[in-house]
């Protein structure tokens, strides 16, 4: 990864070097030839089905990669025995949830998006699914279609407006 992705993640965003490096050795976290940070979504832990990407340098932006099929994975970080699932909106606040919440399995849905194909398969895993969108009019909207749709969610709203400015401000 480079230097200015590193610093962008370690420094910007607060998250730990020790969560970000087995996500780098992995080979699920890297920096492309245009210094943004990729996180790429999986259907399994071996098989890419696209990216999100987030630009580090002063043209602050994110967006998906070309031919991303976040209908088909996602970007996840989980913990050996996961004692509940968050869904969030973004690889970094599913990375920040994971610090807030060591304890649980986080994932990004690439959007606010309240019915993800991918979904329907963590169900019978037997562990509580928490939406954890951000705190926002999207986010809630979004959160309230998610439940309606899957009863057996919960709502986990951020501290803050989102995972992200919730560990950056040291709350959770």
């Amino acid at each position: 990864m480079t230097l200015t992705v590193e610093r962008y993640l370690v420094e910007q965003r607060r998250l730990p070097c020790s969560l970000l490096a087995p996500l780098v050795q992995a080979g699920i976290l890297y920096a492309d030839a245009r210094a943004n940070a990729v996180f790429l979504l999986g259907d399994t832990p071996a098989t890419s089905v696209g990216a999100e990407l987030r630009g580090t340098t002063a043209q602050s932006w994110r967006g998906m990669a070309p031919g991303s099929r976040k209908d088909r994975g996602c970007f996840s970080v989980s913990t050996a025995s996961a004692q509940a699932i968050v869904l969030c909106e973004s690889a970094i606040d599913a990375l920040s949830c994971r610090v807030v919440h060591p304890t649980y399995r986080c994932l990004s849905t690439s959007g606010a998006r309240p019915n993800p194909a991918w979904l329907s398969a963590l169900l019978p895993l037997g562990l509580p699914i928490f939406c954890g969108f951000d705190d926002d009019p999207t986010g809630n909207a979004m959160a309230q279609r998610m439940i309606d749709l899957y009863p057996c969610l919960r709502r986990l709203r951020p501290p803050a407006k989102d995972w992200n400015d919730a560990l950056r401000l040291h709350l959770g």
